[in-house]
């Protein structure tokens, strides 16, 4: 029974899996994109995209997976998102807006002088960001960045909302059969896999950790 159960269960992981790393793969650019919008100068691009980061984090991913899923036939009257499309399509956009503001702060907490000294020594705006500025904003959003991977672990469970046949979806079956152990087992697959992703934050921190701001 053991061997059903984990052979099951590791299914399920395998779409939980896949959702993480979609939605890592599409939100870490597109938070570059927004924060970008964020801070632009053009002051109606910046508060519309505020707005909508605002909105974002201000409402429960389960709402949001809930309105992508079902909205477009319900408001519309047209085909929207299978189901996995519309897991990647929310997760992705939610965690974009918060990877936004990680982004945001860790840009805004380089002193000034960072910039002027690189212009003294005769550097250009380009050589200034990339062997000054991005080397010292990515260890200061480091940790805060992954702090949110280890969040987006757990919230792929939201994902069984809309039937996905992720891993606590498949535990959660066995109650059916009798079973409360195979659900409080997946708990082994989001600890494993959360201390896979702490092993490894930990070592990059560790090797950025000659860069003083």
């Amino acid at each position: 029974m053991f061997a059903t159960v984990t052979l099951e269960l590791l299914k399920g992981f395998v779409e939980t899996l896949k959702i993480f790393l979609l939605t890592v793969g599409f939100s870490v650019p597109l938070g570059v994109v927004i924060c970008m919008g964020s801070m632009h100068r053009f002051t109606p691009l910046r508060v519309l995209v505020r707005g909508l980061v605002w909105v974002i984090r201000g409402t429960p991913l389960m709402l949001q997976l809930i309105l992508i899923f079902y909205g477009p036939s319900l408001l519309f009257e047209v085909q929207g998102f299978d189901r996995f499309t519309a897991v990647i399509v929310a997760f992705s956009l939610n965690y974009a807006c918060y990877f936004s503001e990680i982004y945001r702060g860790g840009y805004s907490s380089i002193p000034v002088g960072q910039f002027e000294a690189g212009r003294v020594l005769g550097m250009s705006k380009t050589q200034i960001f990339f062997r000054v500025i991005l080397v010292q904003v990515v260890k200061n959003v480091l940790a805060p960045m992954g702090n949110e991977f280890i969040t987006l672990v757990k919230d792929t469970a939201l994902s069984r909302t809309i039937a996905i046949y992720e891993v606590t979806y498949m535990g959660q079956s066995f109650i059916k059969k009798g079973l409360l152990w195979p659900l409080l087992f997946t708990g082994v697959f989001y600890l494993l896999f959360s201390g896979v992703l702490t092993v490894l934050f930990s070592k990059l921190e560790k090797k950025l950790s000659y860069i003083r701001s």
